[in-house]
């Protein structure tokens, strides 16, 4: 393991982001087109929200119903906007933070990525997944 390496050698790039007046439908479609849980919400690249898959499912009947049953997600979903959903108290880390700096954030709080940012701007994703794939690699 190389000590003090930077999140940005195993940070994702190239970001999937929202809007905050995108729809929570393409929100859903985002998430599964890409096979994510994790979208930065984002006002001209500067961060000011994160959705997670998770949200969603707090506010659809998914795990609930068979996927033949979108019309009701659809429902729900036009009753809420990605601005009401988001979870605007974002922790973010630069990517020069060390590997172990953000492990130590993950460990401690109760999400799983982080929107890297530098400058103010979104530069990439950091998720306890990368961070797993990272250390099986050591082995």
């Amino acid at each position: 393991m190389i000590r003090k390496a930077p999140i940005s050698m195993i940070m994702t790039h190239n970001v999937i982001t929202l809007k905050k007046d995108d729809n929570l439908e393409k929100a859903e479609h985002l998430f599964k087109h890409h096979r994510i849980r994790h979208i930065p919400v984002v006002n001209e690249n500067v961060v000011i929200g994160m959705l997670s898959y998770t949200d969603l499912l707090r506010l659809s009947f998914g795990d609930l119903t068979d996927n033949t049953e979108k019309g009701t997600d659809v429902l729900v979903y036009n009753m809420f906007t990605i601005n009401q959903v988001m979870n605007r108290r974002v922790v973010s880390v630069s990517s020069s933070s060390s590997i172990k700096e953000v492990a130590e954030i993950l460990a401690t709080k109760e999400f799983h990525a982080l929107p890297v940012v530098d400058n103010n701007k979104l530069v990439g994703i950091v998720t306890t997944t990368d961070l797993i794939k990272y250390l099986l690699a050591q082995f």
